[in-house]
C-alpha cells in the first residue's frame, strides 16, 4: 500500500533573503514606447508589483495560511504528487477532484473548499511540476498519464466513484478521465468544456460570433506565450527560473488581463502568492512543460468532429471574460450529456479564484443534476 504522508510548506530563509535581493538588483529595460499593454508588460505596473514583493509582500503569513489546509503528498507513477484532501462532515458528501492550469496552481481553489466541503470530500492536486508535486525529468507526463494518476490517487482516498472538476489544464485532464474512465465518474465540471464552434454555421447567434472574434484575436495576439510552451520550454525556462521580475512579467500578464476587468479580478496578494509559489518551488521551467506534452493535441479538440464524444453527464460553467466561450448546442455535441449549463454574470479564466462563489454553487448544481 503506498504511503500518503502529510506535508506542511516550510520556505528557508534563505530563500525569501535571495528573492528580495534579486528584487532589489532588477535590471529593467526602458518603458513600452506605446500606452496599454499592447507591447506586453508596463514597466510602471511592473515594478509597482515587484516592489511590493520585495518590500510589503509577507510570504510568511501566506505559508500560515496556506498550512492550515491538510496537504499531503504520496507517490504515484514514479512521482511525489502534492494535494490538498477535506473530508466532508456531510453524511452523503460526494468526492470531488478540482484541477488547476497555468499559470495557476492549487491555490485557484483555496477559497472554494470550505464551502465546497460542507457538502463534497474535496481533493486539489497539483500538477507534476507544479507548486510542491515531483517535477519529472522524463517526457510523457501529459494530460493523459495525469489523468491515470488522478484515477489512482483518487482510488487512495478511498474514492471508487467521484466529480473531476477543473480549468484550463484542469478542463483536459478532467476530460481525459472521461475518455480512459468513464466509470470511474458521477459527472464532469468543467470550466468551461472544451469543445469546437461551426463557424460555417448560417445562424451562428451574436454571442456565438463574439465568442469567436475573442478567440481569434487571443490567437492573433496573445499566444506567443503557448508557441514557445509548446516548443521551446526548456529555453524559456531559464530565464523564469532565474529572475523573479521575469517571472513575474511572464505570469503576471495572464494574471491580470485573463481575468474579468469589469471586477476586481485578482488582488496583488493572490498573484504574488502564486508567483512566490512557482518561484520558490522551482517550477517555472517543469510547469511549462505541460504544453510540450500536450498542446497539440488540446488544440485539435478545436477542430469540429476531431474529437471523440463523452457521455459521462457533465455541468458546465462559462464566465463571461473567459476565451473561450463554447455555447451550449456546441458543446453538445461532443459533451453528450450536458445536465447544467451555467453562464455566471462575473469571472474570467481562473472562475475559481475570482469567483469562488459563483464556482461552487456551478459544482453544487452539477452534482445535484445528477
Amino acid at each position: 500500500m503506498a504511503t500518503v504522508t502529510p506535508f506542511r510548506i516550510d520556505v528557508p530563509d534563505a530563500d525569501i533573503d535571495d528573492l528580495r535581493a534579486r528584487l532589489h538588483n532588477a535590471r529593467w529595460p526602458e518603458p513600452e514606447t506605446v500606452a496599454g499593454w499592447s507591447q506586453g508588460v508596463p514597466r510602471r505596473w511592473l515594478e509597482e508589483l515587484c516592489r511590493h514583493w520585495a518590500d510589503g509582500y509577507d510570504w510568511r503569513a501566506t505559508q500560515r495560511r496556506l498550512n492550515e489546509l491538510p496537504q499531503f503528498r504520496t507517490e504515484i507513477d514514479g512521482l511525489a504528487i502534492h494535494f490538498v484532501h477535506v473530508r466532508s462532515a456531510g453524511e452523503h458528501a460526494v468526492p470531488v477532484i478540482l484541477t488547476h492550469g497555468w499559470p495557476g496552481s492549487f491555490l485557484e481553489f483555496e477559497r472554494a473548499i470550505a464551502p465546497l466541503a460542507e457538502t463534497f470530500h474535496v481533493v486539489v492536486p497539483s500538477l507534476p511540476g507544479y507548486a510542491f508535486s515531483d517535477r519529472p525529468v522524463t517526457a510523457g507526463w501529459g494530460i493523459h498519464r495525469i489523468a491515470r494518476a488522478w484515477c489512482e490517487l483518487m482510488t487512495r482516498l478511498g474514492y471508487p466513484r467521484f466529480i473531476a472538476a477543473g480549468s484550463d489544464w484542469g478542463t483536459s485532464i478532467s476530460t481525459s478521465i472521461a475518455l480512459q474512465q468513464p466509470h470511474r465518474l458521477s459527472a464532469l465540471h468543467l470550466v468551461p468544456p472544451l469543445a469546437a464552434t461551426d463557424r460555417d454555421a448560417a445562424d451562428l447567434t451574436e454571442a456565438e460570433r463574439a465568442a469567436l472574434r475573442d478567440l481569434d484575436e487571443r490567437s492573433r495576439d496573445g499566444s506567443g506565450y503557448s508557441a514557445m510552451h509548446g516548443t521551446r520550454p526548456q529555453t524559456i525556462g531559464y530565464a523564469l527560473l532565474d529572475s523573479p521580475t521575469g517571472l513575474a512579467a511572464w505570469i503576471g500578464e495572464k494574471l491580470m488581463t485573463w481575468t474579468d476587468q469589469s471586477t476586481a479580478g485578482l488582488s496583488r496578494e493572490q498573484m504574488l502568492d502564486n508567483l512566490s509559489l512557482y518561484w520558490f518551488t522551482r517550477t517555472a521551467a517543469s510547469s511549462v512543460r505541460l504544453y510540450w506534452e500536450s498542446i497539440d493535441e488540446v488544440a485539435g479538440w478545436f477542430t469540429a468532429g476531431t474529437a471523440a464524444t463523452i457521455a459521462v453527464p457533465t455541468g458546465a460553467s462559462v464566465f463571461p471574460a473567459e476565451v473561450p466561450r463554447p455555447s451550449r448546442r456546441f458543446a453538445a455535441r461532443r459533451f453528450t450529456n450536458i445536465v447544467y449549463w451555467g453562464e455566471p454574470a462575473r469571472g474570467g479564466h481562473f472562475g475559481a479564484w475570482e469567483q469562488p462563489d459563483l464556482f461552487v454553487a456551478g459544482v453544487r448544481a452539477t452534482a445535484d443534476a445528477v
